[in-house]
């Protein structure tokens, strides 16, 4: 595989924008435009180059995921429970005698806090197929979501099916006494990993051989987003981002500025 290309940095203007939700007045959602407008797509078995260097079979999975809360490992555990061998390569190694559920989850501290993340199993996520295995690569997790006929953000784990989408939320005490839910939704760049982040051998959000969508990713990430802040807040959302573009973006994201200029 070539060498990737550089990436570009992680500071430089960005185009925020906040409304209320029209189907909740208690909701506020402050979207990065640049971001939302931007070309970024997922190249995972079309040029990813892995965070991992020499580990572009495992993409981002290589240090397993953590678990939202107990509904996240509840759900991704019952569907763990329905893949196969033929989709999921390390089926084998998730066996428990005695037992109908699969070993996929360990206990680890995150922020001084226990929480559970799925087993990594050969230097990457147990849910991750490698290069050379019939069923093919990817997450055996995507891959029954396909044979189910459902969207992949059922199957997976939360921070899986959100990444790399980061949304943070607060509630805000406002001068005159009423409180709202901000729910903000960003980019989860390298910063979002901590300081290990830095450390990434290549991550897809700064690297302009990953903004080469054919629809701007407020439209082709619209699933996940409907369900991180709703759909009535998603329509609002799309109908800024559109006019926001029609108007022509001041602050394009120079990831998705460069793969423009060197055709990408």
């Amino acid at each position: 595989m070539p060498s990737p290309v550089p990436e570009v940095g992680l500071d430089f203007p960005r185009e925020w924008v906040e409304f209320a939700d029209p189907s909740d007045e208690s909701h506020r959602i402050r979207a990065d435009l640049t971001w939302l407008c931007s070309r970024w797509t997922c190249i995972f078995g079309r040029g990813c180059h892995g965070t991992v260097a020499g580990h572009a079979d495992t993409g981002c999975c290589n240090h397993g995921a953590y678990l939202s809360d107990r509904a996240d490992e509840r759900r991704v555990r019952r569907y763990a429970g329905q893949l196969t061998a033929d989709i999921w390569q390390y089926a084998g190694a998730a066996k428990r005698p005695g037992s109908r559920h699969p070993d996929v989850f360990v206990r680890d501290e995150l922020d001084g806090e226990a929480k559970w993340k799925t087993r990594v199993v050969d230097g990457a996520c147990i849910f991750a197929n490698r290069e050379g295995f019939a069923g093919g690569i990817g997450c055996a997790l995507h891959a029954l979501a396909l044979r189910q006929g459902v969207n992949p953000l059922q199957t997976k784990p939360e921070v899986c099916w959100q990444l790399p989408v980061r949304r943070e939320q607060e509630w805000v005490d406002r001068p005159d006494g009423t409180r709202i839910l901000l729910s903000t939704v960003a980019e989860f760049d390298r910063r979002g990993w901590g300081e290990g982040g830095h450390d990434l051998d290549w991550f897809c959000t700064s690297s302009p051989e990953a903004h080469v969508g054919g629809e701007p990713m407020y439209r082709s990430y619209a699933p996940e987003l409907v369900a991180l802040i709703g759909q009535g807040a998603y329509d609002a959302l799309a109908v800024i981002c559109a006019k926001r573009l029609e108007l022509g973006l001041v602050a394009v994201h120079p990831a998705t500025a460069a793969a423009q200029a060197s055709n990408l």
